[in-house]
């Protein structure tokens, strides 16, 4: 018996099943086609910005803004938006299932009591003479019970695998949360500066054309013009004024979805005065090599989560087409009365050795097994699809940069013309040299080279912001991030994938071969 009990408790431990392999990095080593990085030169009067490829994007990364007010509303955010706190209590709940999951690697032991009236040869437990025959008697009993399930082929193993990597999923879904409020709120703030922007251009349009109308009243008052000059300046300076009401609205609709970012109902939130002027356009952008990326990004980390969950619940499947081997025990003292349980009461012990073995289930367990596969490789076709978007946004937002750089400085030289072919109008047209739909032309020309030069300017803010956000934002370099997620700091390392193979075959697998696929 000590022998047997000293070979399971060896094979104990031993798991069947494919044993997880962490994915290759990718070989590729650019993002975009050319491979080349976007030129960011700028040769309008706003800074150029350079990519500094493999340099380490910062915890607080919204802080290569060096905007005081951006960094407090996001503090503000990560303290009390209430997406936040979903997802740590998630976490926290599956934590709990992992340590539920580990309580099968212990005995089991529990307290037994009972009181029963039986009918019966009560001298074969020694309490009643044997001449008494087949009386009627109260039966107390109070002790222990022990049950120990030998996990000989690792179904209990495979079990806390499978619930680690859930939980190891939700850490990683409370980083991307942390990771979209974060980026949310910095994207929703620099929306706002730039409608700010917007709105103070409409308002420098809506000044120039009133100076339009006083211009032409003076010389309609002089006879040198038509008085049906004074309604077509009108008319552009009321077709201008309707320009303002969407950018308030869009505003507005900003400054309601930042108030919900930071945790606050929009009504009792005064939103702060947010302008483009209080940022600096990080002359930095750190850029990630895309093996580095897969270990960075939250959601490609949990998408690889999810594939060794899957991967547990194949050895799952496949343990449980193995016998099944439970030890257990149990003393107790036994009387006639209660009050004599612990008296001169007579003991009474059992110890067992019970096996079960699966012999036939209508093929339910082969093909539980073949949905674990099936399961598995869908995971990994997710995971595979979660790095090619993952790397498309990047390349998107890298192309972005230097179209938004191209046209930044195509819209300031456009607004440096329109400006001077303006100012020759005017001059003109007040000279009575030119009529005036020259002018006003020139004064359209004017308006839309300002609210597109407006536009580039932020674009390029959001995009910069953007391009942090898609390399997965440092959260990783923040030790209370980190923390609350449970998740430690990327180990880039290379490794085979896991692809298990499809068996339609009902036998059992003894153990993953050595690439990781069942035999």
């Amino acid at each position: 018996m000590t022998a047997t009990l000293a070979t399971l408790t060896l094979l104990a431990g031993c798991a069947v099943g494919p044993s997880f392999v962490q994915p290759a990095a990718p070989t590729v080593r650019t993002y975009t086609s050319g491979g080349s990085a976007p030129n960011l030169v700028s040769t309008s009067r706003q800074p150029s910005q350079h990519i500094a490829i493999g340099e380490q994007i910062p915890a607080q990364w919204w802080q290569l803004f060096h905007s005081t007010q951006l960094d407090g509303l996001v503090r503000q955010a990560l303290a009390r938006n209430p997406t936040l706190d979903a997802a740590q209590d998630t976490l926290a709940a599956a934590e709990e299932v992992v340590l539920e999951a580990r309580g099968g690697y212990y005995p089991q032991v529990d307290l037994g009591a009972s009181a029963a009236r039986q009918k019966g040869p009560a001298f074969a437990l020694g309490l009643l003479p044997a001449k008494q025959g087949l009386p009627e008697f109260d039966l107390y009993s109070l002790g222990p019970t022990v049950s120990y399930s030998v996990d000989v082929f690792g179904l209990t193993k495979r079990q806390v695998e499978e619930r680690q990597a859930l939980a190891d999923t939700q850490g990683d879904q409370l980083a991307a949360a942390y990771l979209t409020i974060t980026g949310n709120v910095v994207t929703q703030a620099l929306t706002l500066a730039s409608l700010r922007l917007q709105i103070t251009a409409v308002h420098d349009i809506i000044s120039e054309d009133e100076r339009n109308v006083s211009l032409v009243k003076l010389k309609v008052a002089g006879g040198l013009a038509p008085r049906s000059d004074v309604l077509t300046a009108e008319t552009q300076l009321a077709t201008d004024r309707t320009l303002l009401p969407p950018l308030d609205q869009q505003r507005a609709i900003a400054e309601d979805a930042l108030a919900v970012l930071l945790g606050s109902p929009p009504g009792a939130w005064t939103p702060p005065t947010i302008l483009l002027s209080d940022f600096t356009l990080p002359a930095a952008l750190p850029l990630s090599l895309p093996s580095t990326l897969v270990r960075q990004r939250p959601d490609i980390l949990a998408a690889q989560a999810q594939v060794h969950a899957r991967s547990a619940a194949i050895g799952i499947a496949t343990a449980q087409m193995y016998p099944n081997i439970v030890l257990s025990g149990s003393i107790a003292t036994a009387a006639l009365t209660a009050g004599s349980l612990f008296g001169s009461s007579s003991t009474v012990w059992s110890a067992a050795a019970g096996l079960t073995a699966p012999i036939f289930h209508g093929g339910a367990l082969a093909a539980r097994r073949r949905e674990a596969i099936a399961s598995y490789r869908a995971a990994l076709a997710t995971y595979r699809q979660t790095v090619l978007t993952a790397f498309g946004q990047v390349a998107d937002t890298l192309r972005a940069l230097g179209h938004d750089v191209a046209l930044a400085n195509a819209e300031h030289q456009a607004l440096k013309v329109a400006q001077a072919s303006l100012r020759m109008q005017r001059a003109s047209y007040t000279a009575g040299r030119s009529d005036l739909l020259q002018l006003l032309d020139a004064e359209r020309s004017v308006a839309q080279a300002r609210l597109g030069d407006a536009r580039a300017i932020a674009q390029r803010y959001i995009d910069s912001a953007r391009l942090l956000v898609a390399l997965g934002g440092g959260w990783w370099r923040n030790p209370e991030v980190c923390a609350r997620c449970h998740s430690p700091a990327p180990i880039i390392r290379r490794s085979t994938p896991l692809r298990p193979v499809h068996d339609n075959r009902a036998r059992p697998i003894s153990a993953g071969s050595p690439n990781g696929d069942p035999e």
